[in-house]
């Protein structure tokens, strides 16, 4: 079975230009012998950075980058296959750490190929990972698998409990990898597994549903909720798993920018108005689109922008680390990023879609634009 192209199969999708390795934070404190380290999904856009970070750490003796296609990290060893293939146990001898990172985060990937593609490929890097004797895996999720809900402690400990719905999304796939890590140690005795949960990555390059959520022209909110948000640089995260392949951190580790923006500091900083709907209508709304095959995400998920799921990064504290960029700067960044660009719902809009659905009227029309995609794709089921 042939895998999805890197760009997609990562979810970072970008330019050319905004590959650059991770810079800013310096390399950590480390005391051990140097270390062996392969990156899958290293021709990504996080990939690239945490290759970067690993060939230049002090730390690290070597460096193996695995995907299916050639990428740029200078100073790496290349090996080309589908981490998929249970060939990459003959690519990871010699190897001391894996950081697994070949993941479909591609909001357009069809569900069912996508979870195949995620949860089999950590799967087998895993069980690879344990017949070539490596002595640790590190896996990256996301901290959107703690759910967010309105009882949710602000920030949450990195021990909380998983209350995420599954409702066969990305989640659901995150959710089946965070299994597959308590389940590794029980079947492979003496392979260590570390599990990275990051806030919502932000970076050049990334794409998803939450920073789409920045494109829209103006700022949903449910009413009665409570938005807190977390943002977390994709270089800061490179840095957080450098950490984790040293084994600076270990178990379940939290990562993003200390402490989190109130729903007015965004509104404040970003200039976007909200439009405040009542829960039914948005998620009756979202539920709709999504059933049409409209919008990228299920209605779930749109509970990340109305509950807080903010994590503490407390592990990361006590090793040393610290985030090398601020919420106020990420969002800042975000927020070029997204310049120009226009979604309603997660959905990207371009041309006259655009023109209809985000004219002078701003939210209200594009609410009634999303009514109207609904109304149309219910004709054509008709015909």
């Amino acid at each position: 079975m042939s895998s999805p192209p890197s760009d997609v199969r990562s979810g970072l999708t970008g330019g050319e230009d905004d590959r650059a390795a991770a810079a800013g934070s310096p390399s950590p404190a480390y005391g051990g012998k140097p270390l062996t380290v392969a990156v899958t999904g290293a021709a990504g856009v996080l990939g690239e950075r945490v290759a970067a970070r690993l060939v230049d750490s002090p730390g690290v003796r070597r460096v193996l980058a695995i995907d299916d296609r050639r990428g740029e990290v200078p100073g790496v060893h290349w090996r080309i296959l589908d981490v998929r293939d249970p060939a990459v146990a003959e690519r990871l001898a010699g190897v001391d750490v894996v950081v697994h990172l070949a993941m479909d985060l591609g909001m357009e990937t069809d569900p069912r190929a996508r979870s195949a593609y995620n949860v089999r490929g950590a799967q087998t890097v895993v069980t690879a990972a344990a017949a070539a004797g490596v002595s640790r895996v590190v896996l990256c999720t996301s901290a959107m698998v703690y759910g967010a809900l309105p009882d949710n402690e602000v920030p949450l400990a990195e021990d909380s409990e998983l209350r995420a719905t599954e409702e066969a999304t990305l989640v659901g796939d995150l959710l089946e990898i965070e299994r597959l890590a308590r389940r590794a140690p029980r079947a492979h005795p003496g392979l260590q597994i570390t599990v990275l949960r990051p806030a919502v990555v932000v970076g050049p390059g990334i794409d998803t549903v939450l920073t789409r959520h920045f494109e829209a022209p103006r700022l949903l909110v449910v009413a009665g909720s409570r938005p807190c948000w977390q943002f977390c640089h994709v270089d800061d995260l490179a840095s957080a798993l450098e950490y984790a392949a040293l084994g600076l951190v270990e178990g379940e580790v939290t990562v993003g920018s200390d402490g989190w923006l109130e729903q007015e500091d965004v509104e404040e900083l970003s200039g976007i108005r909200r439009m405040e709907l009542p829960a039914s209508l948005a998620l009756g709304t979202a539920a709709r689109l999504h059933r049409l095959g409209l919008t990228p995400a299920p209605a779930g998920d749109l509970a990340y922008t109305m509950y807080p799921w903010v994590v503490s990064g407390s592990r990361l504290h006590e090793a040393g680390w610290r985030p090398e960029h601020s919420n106020e700067e990420v969002l800042a960044e975000l927020l070029a990023q997204v310049s120009g660009k226009h979604a309603v719902a997660g959905r990207r809009l371009g041309g006259k879609e655009a023109a209809t659905s985000l004219g002078a009227a701003g939210a209200t029309v594009a609410l009634v634009g999303t009514a109207a995609l609904v109304r149309r794709a219910r004709k054509r089921r008709r015909f």
